[in-house]
């Protein structure tokens, strides 16, 4: 959060960038100002208008005159009515549609981030961007900014008019403004400090409850649950306090601010009736029409530090977004040539890649992939496997050498059309919470139900999908939670294989799951991976042995390659990782 915006209600620099989002809505936007306008104007007809019938048409028992201004009354405040509804419908429907066009902006923005930005971003942070932070900026036209106008309106023409009308008494109800004004800037001092912290109780909060809801197995399963309560408790009763100090400063404010209108009511009418008794200027209708128009003086002024501090956070929310869409961080698109049904060879020549900087993960490795040939990369955790497959799939940018697909570089491609021939299944499958059919086509239209079930019977996995209540329709819930392990690997298996790519890569795909997971996997993968240039990273012995060649990492960089039966009369490092890893199993 940007000090510049937390230490003032008004920041010209974000408020101007907010403005032009509503350039494309300039017909409401106009609209919610002249509205706003006319309210100012109307408002004040109703209290002349009664000064007139009192002071001539009670005065004088003129029952048409009476019966035609109190229907003229009537008619303003209709008007009023109208103008207020306009001005509120104008001016809200104005933000969310602001909002909506800021959310889609963000969303694309976000959605070319690189992986790296991701790493280092919180989840939570990402989503109170884009859903509260929004809904903020909304607040900020629709009762905020607007809302400030229209008050800021009618104060100024209810000044005028009383000025006009009679500028004695005019001056006697000014008399508290400044009182008035004064308490208004300590209230909004204070209510910005306590909705700070009502703000910092609210994320402490909901991080809580969210940490404590997804991890309740651990918390049960170490019996934590008196722990954690005491814990919940605490953080409760700070919320609440925070909560009770807004209350505490409201309860302040507001009878000060009654009493000070009243105090300025109490005064016209010392002062009128005393001008009245002394056969003055003044007349009855004259007092009632200016107590009626210190009301409407007053009322915004008491409002007025509350729409202020919405105007802040909505300037605070403003600065949030502009922080995540002034951030360039996504993947060049540097390429122009489509990529379409690739051969499948795949080289790395002397690639460098670190995640930071200075810390390599990938020292200068080169291989080559064949067409139509399965690679098995192994080794030790940390060795860089994994981030092979990120770096094929552009998901980070290398530091230094160069990545060829079919003898082009992969920078030549476009981005859509690169990913779109390449298929990962990675070991933590993750799944929508939706049917198993759409988390497969994931929204394509392209792809039917048909197509899947045809895919399904292929690979062999046809039979346990039907097995499932509802099919291809069951709803797997959230992150696939109503599935094993192997099971959403397999859906994982069937949606790569639906997509038909040229390129297929299983990054520890086969890993803890049961046997009868991975029999039906590795029938799949046999399938799958026919005439098909695949890379697997595994630890199973299985997956290792099926393998044309075998590429053993260690420490970012390339130690052995060859055939499982090479590596192992070799006597090096592959073996013992086999003696390590694959003995006991193969025992």
């Amino acid at each position: 959060m940007s000090k510049k915006v937390t230490g003032n209600a008004f920041d010209a620099q974000i408020f101007k960038r907010l403005l032009s989002f509503s350039r494309k809505y300039r017909w409401e936007f106009f609209i919610g100002t002249f509205s706003a306008i006319l309210l100012s104007l109307a408002t004040v007809a109703r209290p002349i208008l009664l000064q007139e019938i009192v002071n001539i048409y009670f005065k004088n028992k003129d029952k048409e005159g009476i019966l035609y201004f109190s229907l003229l009354m009537v008619a303003f405040l209709i008007a009023e009515v109208l103008l207020q509804f306009v001005f509120i419908y104008k001016v809200n429907w104005l933000g969310q549609h602001i909002i909506k066009d800021i959310r889609v902006q963000l969303n694309k923005h976000m959605l070319q981030f690189k992986m790296s930005y991701f790493d280092n971003s919180s989840v939570g942070k990402l989503v109170t961007r884009l859903v509260s932070d929004t809904e903020t900026i909304a607040q900020f036209f629709g009762q905020g900014l607007f809302m400030i106008i229209s008050d800021l309106l009618k104060m100024l023409v209810v000044a005028i008019v009383m000025l006009w009308m009679n500028w004695r008494m005019a001056l006697i109800a000014f008399i508290v403004l400044p009182l008035l004004i004064y308490a208004t800037k300590l209230f909004q001092i204070a209510i910005k400090s306590a909705f700070q912290e009502v703000r910092i109780q609210v994320a402490n909060l909901n991080g809580f409850v969210q940490e404590r809801v997804t991890g309740m197995k651990i918390v049960q399963l170490f019996n934590h649950e008196k722990i954690e309560y005491d814990k919940f408790v605490k953080i409760n009763d700070l919320h609440k306090k925070a909560n009770i100090r807004t209350v505490w400063y409201y309860s302040i404010f507001f009878p000060i601010a009654e009493i000070l209108a009243s105090i300025s009511v109490g005064l016209l009418v010392w002062y009128g009736g005393l001008d009245i008794v002394n056969n003055g200027t003044t007349e009855i209708g004259q007092i009632i029409a200016f107590i009626m128009m210190a009301q409407m003086l007053f009322r915004p002024l008491n409002q007025i530090a509350d729409k202020f501090n919405t105007l802040q956070l909505g300037m605070v929310a403003g600065d949030r977004v502009f922080e995540v869409l002034d951030t360039k961080d996504q993947i060049a698109q540097t390429g122009d040539l489509e990529a379409e049904n690739f051969e499948g060879d795949i080289e790395f020549k002397s690639v460098r890649f670190s995640y930071i900087k200075g810390e390599e993960v990938l020292k200068g490795i080169s291989f080559k992939v064949n067409a139509g040939e399965t690679v098995a990369i192994v080794g030790a955790t940390g060795a860089g496997k994994s981030t092979i497959i990120n770096l094929v799939n552009r998901f980070y940018e290398i530091d230094e050498g160069e990545i060829c697909i079919d003898d082009t570089n992969i920078l030549e491609y476009t981005l859509h059309s690169l990913r779109n021939q390449i298929a990962v299944v990675l070991q933590d499958v993750f799944l929508f919470s939706d049917s198993i059919y759409n988390n497969i086509a994931l929204s394509d239209d392209s792809i039917t139900l048909e197509q899947v079930i045809d895919a399904a019977k292929e690979i062999g996995i046809h039979e346990f999908i039907m097995s499932l209540p509802n099919n291809y329709h069951y709803n797997v819930k959230e992150r696939g939670g109503m599935l094993s392990t192997g099971q959403r690997q397999l859906i994982a298996f069937l949606r790569a294989y639906v997509s038909k790519p040229s390129i297929l890569i299983l990054d520890e795909a086969t890993s803890s799951i049961d046997s009868y997971s991975e029999k039906l996997i590795q029938e799949a993968t046999d399938k799958i991976t026919r005439h098909q240039t695949s890379i697997i990273i595994a630890h199973r012995l299985t997956t290792i042995k099926k393998a044309d060649r075998i590429i053993v990492m260690d420490k970012g960089k390339i130690v052995e390659q060859g055939s499982h039966l090479e590596l192992l009369e070799k006597n090096g490092y592959y073996k013992m990782l086999y003696d390590m890893q694959f003995a006991g199993e193969a025992a």
